[in-house]
């Protein structure tokens, strides 16, 4: 069976914190999304954002069918060891010859390993929901988008955005917060699908990246205080149990984009079956 990689995007301390506040971690909630739909893909995790790093079980890029790139905390114009190490292994799966997949993170430093630019967005951070991301053409008629609406909102989290896509990179959509929402990025001897937000998201997830991040979102103006935080992120923690309540869905004003596991996670099921399983 096919077998795929995980570049876990965070340092360790990040992920000790998260899990000290239950927050599952970037790799752990990307198997949960990818073993839902393809339970026989063998999942390996490569922490590359520790001085440490190493490949899991001493295996080389040509042991595996695919890269996937997570999330993470990081920011990609830094030069720190824990994100250029993450940029030039990217640029050597992609000299490999890897199908390569990211999100939020994994789209960023794709774009810097092919010679783009990341920036921070001054209109602040977007987080929770990606509002009407709007596919172009060529999103349109791409395979990762197969059986998406034109239309659609999607889970997200992020401070920085994709200024300047490589001179060869297809942008696919784009909202009002972000131009750069989805792209394909050539690199080296492949190409990278890569989003701006989260399709392995769940929507509990997203009540426990509120947690973690519960201070930035009542000091930022997200929420007027911890109290008004604790209502919100309890009505999602509701909707995760029963994503079919209608009440729930309306009141954060969400519908099948979100609540349908497999309409959420299209790019990433369309990905595995177009560029690793095929």
């Amino acid at each position: 069976m096919a077998r795929l990689l995980l570049m876990e995007g965070n340092v360790a301390e990040k992920r000790k914190l998260a899990a000290s506040l239950g927050v599952r971690s970037s790799s752990e909630i990307y198997a949960i999304a990818i073993r839902a739909h393809f339970p026989d893909l063998e999942l390996d995790v490569l922490n590359a954002a520790d001085n440490d790093w190493q490949m899991p079980h001493d295996r080389s890029w040509s042991d595996y069918d695919g890269l996937v790139i997570t999330g993470s905390s990081l920011h990609a114009y830094d030069t720190e060891f824990a994100v250029t190490n993450q940029i030039a292994l990217v640029g050597e799966a992609g000299n490999a010859g890897l199908p390569i997949f990211g999100s939020c993170w994994g789209l960023q430093i794709a774009v810097m390993a092919a010679g783009g630019m990341v920036a921070y967005n001054p209109r602040g951070r977007e987080v929770g929901f990606a509002r009407k991301i709007l596919t172009n053409d060529a999103g349109a008629d791409h395979p990762m988008f197969r059986g998406k609406g034109p239309v659609f909102d999607a889970p997200c989290i992020h401070y920085d955005e994709v200024i300047r896509l490589p001179q060869s990179a297809t942008l696919l959509a784009s909202n009002n917060h972000s131009l750069v929402q989805a792209a394909v990025v050539p690199l080296g001897n492949s190409e990278v699908w890569a989003v701006q937000y989260h399709p392995e998201f769940d929507v509990e997830q997203l009540a426990q990246l509120y947690t973690l991040y519960a201070d930035d979102m009542v000091t930022q103006g997200f929420f007027e205080s911890r109290d008004a935080l604790q209502r919100y992120v309890a009505s999602l923690k509701g909707l995760a149990a029963s994503p079919n309540d209608v009440g729930l869905a309306w009141q954060l004003g969400v519908d099948e984009d979100i609540t349908d596991d497999r309409r959420r996670r299209l790019e990433i099921i369309n990905w595995i079956e177009t560029r690793v399983l095929s």
